[in-house]
């Protein structure tokens, strides 16, 4: 059996009591950084093999784990944080295991969409999860005229280095729009600032951005 386990977004603490029977129980876990995810392993006590599952090695280690399913190995598929194959590595074994009818089950747990979503006041009634923005700067922008035309809320990860890029670009796209900076979630330095993208800007343009981010647009 292959379970495909959420691991936290930040804070340790908000692993589930699930996944971490789960853990506890494989055979072996394929994790997208085996030194990161030793830090929560650690925690909790859990000393199971590792074995690395990242983009590098994806389609070389899929079928070495698929080998090892059919031979009747549970296995544990985790990430850096969140959910395997939601912008991971995961969605290729997954595939594997539905094109080869071997059983896969999902342990869910906590999701930084979610939290950003709910955490921004924006409309949570229908959103657009549309991934990381792309680094050129023609492909970023036509995402944003995208967003900008959007009836509900649109979700990105964006990189603390490329910020300021993206939101001089939404300024000049989307000036009078709200939008919603979610950054360090569920970890020591939180932070949900929201504004147009030119009070975000100069805002980050005075204190630089650090951790993890999720920008939210904000309904049209």
């Amino acid at each position: 059996m292959l379970y495909v386990v959420a691991t936290p977004i930040g804070n340790l603490s908000d692993i589930t009591l699930r996944a971490l029977d789960v853990l506890k129980s494989v055979d072996v876990i394929a994790a997208e950084d085996t030194r990161h995810s030793g830090i929560l392993l650690k925690r909790f006590e859990i000393k199971k093999p590792l074995v690395s599952y990242h983009e590098h090695n994806e389609a070389m280690r899929t079928a070495q784990l698929v080998e090892r399913l059919i031979a009747g190995e549970n296995i544990a598929l985790i990430t850096d944080a969140g959910t395997p194959g939601v912008s991971d590595p995961g969605a290729r074994l997954i595939r594997e295991c539905i094109r080869g009818e071997l059983p896969f089950t999902i342990i869910p747990g906590a999701s930084s969409i979610l939290t950003a979503l709910v955490g921004s006041g924006f409309s949570s009634q229908k959103f657009f999860f549309a991934g990381f923005l792309p680094v050129k700067r023609g492909q970023r922008e036509r995402e944003l005229h995208a967003a900008a035309e959007r009836a509900e809320t649109t979700i990105f990860f964006e990189s603390p280095y490329r910020l300021a890029k993206t939101l001089k670009a939404c300024a000049d796209i989307m000036a009078a729009r709200q939008l919603c900076i979610a950054r360090e979630l569920t970890k020591k330095f939180e932070e949900f600032r929201r504004g147009t993208a030119s009070e975000l800007l100069a805002h980050y343009e005075a204190h630089a951005p650090k951790g993890e981010i999720v920008l939210l647009i904000s309904e049209r």
